[in-house]
């Protein structure tokens, strides 16, 4: 049976959802996809289950001929789920082992003592095994050792049995997924040493008899679901010396007692719901090396005791709620070399002693409520590569000598109070690759350091009060990606040699109204540049022919002095999505070269000197949303689709000699109003009166011989989509021979081969007659809405019951049914762009904002290309419409939609990041916005790295490190702290700059 179609679906489907993917082998041996929900017929089922009953059986029959190790492992091998063969070695050999020997020595996983005669370690980590465990022959291993299940799909309750291992010492079950409340017993394992129970779905309170085992030195409860309080009695650990709860439910405050716990060297307990103080206690942990209780709730000041922490390397407590200053005793741990108090509520000055940190290489203080200057001694720390004081109220200049000490990497300033020059040794090691310092108020020029700076690959510089000449040398920036140079006041014109920033992908010098000059004639030849931004600029001179630019999607130009045509050669810049050259001079004709760009989206020729007319080719452009030609000299009639009506009268306006809708009607009857003499008033009220007896004799014929019918159908159609009548449309799906009603269907959502052989996939919406008007205008909407990204709606065929939207149809499937294949990094890269670009492009290009309302991986569809397409956007708005869940006007009179979709779109920022966890995970993390807001950024980073099988030295984590914090960003639980769109945008050109 489909279980999608079963009558059985809502709670079977959800919990058959939560069976791991490995059981799918279970009930199909052909390896049928489960979760694409294909179940074996139930004879095939039990033939399946007679077989490995008949296997089961065979096993133990040669294992009762053999040692009671073997027959144990044979047990064991029972129960787990092997659909790659990992255990396929375990066999008997044909030949007898000598006297005394174990069979399963030779086997994968298995290790024995030297003579072979009892097995001391199970090694079955990675061998992608799944399964309930009942583990009842666990107390044959009286002797084991170590027993690693980890990096597995384990799942159920963790088996008691284990507890029977008693000379155990190392316990590793971590990455499965083990769960329920973690049983009682195990302080009868009194040798344990190490016990991993990382990343798995435990609930219910801590363990409270672990501290019994005086042996443990390793405890790693972290990223499940366990609930409560830390009990008091986690103060009590005798030889402990490595603590990890991060990543659960936990609650309350932080027990004193861990302060006790004079031999533990790291401790991580953040991502927690913990409230309260953070304990004065914990600076007693006189051996502690690394803490991290960041991502909690915690408040008030900062125990000045936790300066009695003299070994400390890292003290991570960023996004919680400290308040108050820093305390200087902090300046005792000469130790430290990352310390990150980040995203909290710390006011004050950055203490003079902190230029004690000999050894501190991170300091991150950003988003607080900081002010004051920055000491001089921070500049001098010796081993300082990363400076994060961003979101604060500093004030003053930047140290003089800061990047003297040759190692700084990164630094970030932005959004406080700054003034002054930039340090002249900001580069002196050659190793900066990220300055960030807009939004303050330097001053002076450019400091001539960075234009040796050869590593530098970002530059932000924006609204601020730089001068001067931009004296940058991209010669000798061989890295630079990414220039933002905007809202100064620089002058003498863009640099000549920008030919030689070969890697340049971003470049914006808007709003520096004396930059003067003219557009180097080579900026177009860049070969990676996306983004070209210099609107008023005073820039003088003609655009230069476009050569050589076929990655350029932006350019603006707009408030100029720019005069002459637009050259026809613009044709060239095929990736072009965005052209902005309003207020200008320019004049000539509109170029029809322009329409024929396949993702021209916005062009804005407005308030320059145009003539001529629109050219009919704009009509048939498929990704148009704007044409803006307004205060122009532009004649003759606008085209006559959707897609220039919607674009309202602004566009169009200040342009006397064109007509069409959105403006003034082009027919010839106005002229007759308004000629002369009476005779031709007379002919055009009797032309009046015989339109009205017609139309009276019309709606009665309706009303007479068509009541009760059905409404007729009509049909809408859209750029992309042949002049199809509804009958054609209809009888490709097998309607009635009336054409006036469709059979029933068994779902709403199914395909049709139209006439011509274009196959749509098409979608049933039932409505009532009075919410026509309002639906219709909004699929309109939809209709015109063309991104690169977004499944085209081709048209709609309706009458007075029911309307059917007709898609593209993509062959290749969705992202949920390829959730779990393998893709190289870079690909996964490129799916996480194109979902970012279509959904900014519902949320901040169109206007007002279409809210997706359902984005979720099943609805991120593959064209033939594999390139991926957001489907179905608009219609959760559609259906409340609908549904009366908005008035019959879903709109304000400035054209934005009611408050109710803002927190629309904050759903859409949410979803998104759900589906980046997805992503990166193989769709392993489907939990998205719950768990993985409460784990480790570091946990979810290593079960990242290892589900991509990205290895330490490989240069794609970094990559991987910030896509997941965007995506937690995005998933954060308060709206008003998710980013928008647009910023998602901006962060992940951090990543790739050509996401612009």
């Amino acid at each position: 049976m489909n279980i999608f179609n079963s009558k059985m679906q809502g709670p079977l489907l959800w919990k058959l959802s939560l069976v791991p993917m490995h059981f799918d082998r279970f009930l199909n041996p052909t390896r049928t996809c489960f979760y694409c929900g294909v179940i074996r017929a139930p004879m095939e089922v039990f033939r399946y289950l007679f077989f490995n009953v008949l296997l089961f059986f065979l096993l133990c029959v040669a294992a009762s001929a053999t040692d009671r190790y073997t027959e144990a492992l044979f047990t064991l091998k029972s129960e787990f789920l092997d659909d790659f063969g990992s255990l396929s070695d375990w066999i008997i050999p044909s030949k007898q082992n000598p006297s005394g020997k174990i069979h399963g020595c030779s086997w994968s996983g298995i290790k024995c003592d030297k003579n072979s005669t009892i097995v001391i370690g199970i090694n079955l980590s990675m061998k992608n095994l799944g399964g309930a465990i009942f583990g009842e022959q666990f107390h044959v291993f009286k002797e084991l050792v170590d027993l690693n299940l980890s990096h597995n799909y384990f799942s159920g309750k963790l088996p008691i049995g284990i507890f029977n291992l008693t000379n155990l010492r190392s316990l590793d079950i971590s990455r499965n997924n083990f769960s329920d409340h973690f049983p009682v017993g195990i302080s009868v394992l009194e040798n344990l040493v190490v016990l991993d129970a990382f990343s798995n779905s435990f609930s219910g309170s801590l363990p409270v008899d672990l501290p019994e085992l005086e042996h443990l030195k390793f405890l790693n409860l972290a990223g499940s679901y366990f609930n409560g309080s830390i009990p008091s009695e986690y103060g009590s650990f005798k030889s402990l010396e490595f603590i990890h709860l991060a990543g659960n439910f936990l609650t309350g405050n932080i027990p004193p007692e861990l302060g006790k716990l004079k031999t533990v060297t790291h401790m991580e307990i953040g991502y927690n719901n913990y409230h309260g103080r953070l304990p004065w206690e914990l600076g007693n942990m006189s051996s502690l090396r690394y803490l991290d209780i960041a991502g909690g709730y915690l408040s008030g000041s900062i125990p000045k005791e936790l300066g009695n922490l003299t070994k400390l390397e890292s003290l991570f407590l960023f996004r919680n709620q400290f308040s108050g200053f820093l305390p200087d005793e902090l300046s005792q741990i000469s130790s430290l070399v990352s310390l990150d108090l980040s995203d909290n509520h710390i006011s004050g000055p950055i203490p003079e002693s902190f230029s004690k940190f000999k050894n501190l290489k991170l300091l991150s203080l950003m988003y607080n409520e900081m002010s004051g200057s920055v000491p001089m001694g921070i500049a001098e720390l010796p081993s300082l590569e990363t400076l994060f004081i961003w979101n604060n109220q500093f004030s003053g200049p930047l140290p003089s000598n800061l990047g003297s000490n040759r190692k700084l990497k990164w630094v970030d300033v932005s959004t406080n109070k700054f003034v002054g020059d930039i340090p002249v040794d900001i580069c002196l090691g050659g190793v900066l690759f990220k300055l960030i310092l807009f939004s303050n108020k330097f001053s002076g020029g450019v400091s001539p350091s960075l234009s040796n700076c050869s590593s530098l690959v970002r530059l932000r510089l924006e609204d601020n009060s730089f001068s001067g000449d931009i004296s940058l040398n991209f010669s000798r920036l061989p890295r630079i990606s990414y220039v933002d140079l905007s809202r100064n006041k620089f002058s003498g014109g863009i640099p000549l040699d920008i030919s030689k920033g070969f890697n340049l992908q971003y470049l914006n010098i808007s709003y520096n109204p004396e930059l003067g000059g003219v557009v180097p004639t080579e900026i177009w030849t860049l070969p990676l540049l996306q983004n070209f931004s210099a609107s008023d600029c005073g820039i003088r001179g003609s655009l230069p022919k476009f050569h050589l630019c076929k990655s350029i999607s932006t350019i603006e130009l707009s408030d100029n002095n720019l005069s002459g045509d637009v050259p026809e050669s613009v044709v060239s810049c095929q990736a072009l999505v965005r052209i902005d050259l309003s207020f200008n001079d320019l004049s000539g004709r509109i170029l029809e070269e322009l329409a024929r760009l396949p993702s021209i989206s916005t062009i804005d020729l407005s308030h320059n000197g145009f003539n001529g007319s629109i050219p009919d080719k704009f009509r048939d452009s498929s990704s148009l949303l704007l044409l803006n030609v307004s205060s122009n000299d532009i004649s003759g009639s606008i085209p006559d689709n959707d897609v220039f009506r919607l674009m309202g009268r602004s566009a169009f306006a200040g342009n006397p000699k064109l007509c069409g809708a959105p403006l003034r009607p082009c027919s010839g009857s106005l002229a007759v109003l308004g000629s002369k003499g009476m005779g031709k008033l007379i002919l055009v009220l009797i032309l009046c009166a015989g339109l009205v007896i017609i139309t009276t004799i019309s709606i009665a014929w309706i009303f007479v011989f068509r009541r009760g019918r059905k409404g007729k159908w009509k049909m809408v159609s859209f750029t992309g989509l042949p002049p199809f009548t509804a009958n054609d449309i209809l009888r490709s799906f097998d309607a009635t021979e009336s054409k006036e009603a469709i059979l029933p269907l068994s779902a709403s959502i199914f395909k049709a081969v139209l006439p011509t052989g274009i196959t749509v996939l098409i979608k049933k919406i039932d409505w009532e007659a009075k919410r026509m008007r309002t639906m219709s205008d909004f699929i309109t909407r939809l209709g015109s809405t063309r991104h690169e990204n977004l499944v085209r709606l081709l048209g709609f065929c309706y009458n007075k019951q029911m309307v059917y939207l007709l898609y593209d149809y993509f062959p290749n499937g969705n992202l949920a049914e390829k959730i779990a294949i393998k893709r190289e990094w870079s690909t996964k890269l490129n799916l996480v762009i194109a979902i970012a670009r279509g959904l900014h492009f519902l949320h901040h290009d169109c206007y007002p904002a279409i809210p997706h309302g359902d984005l979720r991986s099943s609805n991120v569809i593959f064209n033939e290309n594999m390139e991926p397409h957001l489907a179905e956007f608009g219609l959760r708005f559609l259906q409340q419409i609908n549904n009366d869940a908005f008035p019959l006007s879903s709109t304000t009179k400035e054209g934005e939609f009611n408050s109710s979709t803002e927190e629309e779109l904050w759903m859409d920022v949410h979803s998104f990041g759900e589906i980046v966890l997805e992503i990166l995970s193989n769709g392993r993390l489907t939990t998205a916005g719950l768990s993985t807001q409460n784990k480790a950024r570091d946990l979810l980073l290593r079960e990242i790295y290892k589900e991509n099988g990205i290895s330490c030295a490989d240069s794609s984590q970094e990559e991987i490190r910030q896509v997941l914090g965007v995506a937690l960003q995005c998933s954060r639980s308060r709206p008003s702290n998710r980013p928008s769109m647009e910023d998602v945008l901006k962060l992940l050109s951090d990543i790739k700059p050509q996401v612009k």
